[in-house]
């Protein structure tokens, strides 16, 4: 028998946080962590550039649990509940610069950690109760 091949993974593209508040949720993570808006629908939904072909989306809660048709095909229902964590890579050298802009917009930090290999990690919460996480190459094998 032959052995069956998996396909290679390229990566995850998109990321969803669901949000109580859709234009709050946007505002904070436009303004403090500066992420590019690339779309949206006010009453639905704001997609961000996260950064090397990734999208952070954010979905107001409960908005997305029926079957959304599209050009092509539809989106089956999705939703979720309770705080989930998010971690964004930044450059090692920006990390006392990121952790100057939080405590300057009042943004309360709840941990940092030293990694084995050398990377480091900033732990905040976003308006929902999502703990998000800055995070330096050195903290896993492959980052």
């Amino acid at each position: 028998m032959k052995p069956e091949l998996t396909p290679a993974i390229l990566g995850v593209v998109e990321t969803v946080l669901y949000t109580d508040d859709l234009a709050r949720a946007t505002t904070f993570y436009r303004e403090v962590l500066g992420l590019t808006p690339m779309t949206g629908d006010p009453a639905r939904f704001q997609a961000f550039d996260a950064g090397a072909g990734r999208v952070l989306l954010l979905f107001k809660r409960g908005s997305t649990l029926q079957p959304t048709p599209v050009p092509g095909g539809v989106i089956p229902p999705h939703d979720g509940h309770g705080p989930l964590h998010l971690a964004l890579g930044i450059a090692a050298a920006d990390y006392a610069v990121w952790r100057e802009r939080l405590t300057a917009r009042h943004i309360a930090l709840e941990g940092e950690a030293r990694w084995e290999r050398g990377g480091r990690s900033l732990y905040f919460r976003d308006p929902d109760g999502h703990l998000v996480e800055l995070v330096t190459p050195g903290i896993w094998p492959n980052y």
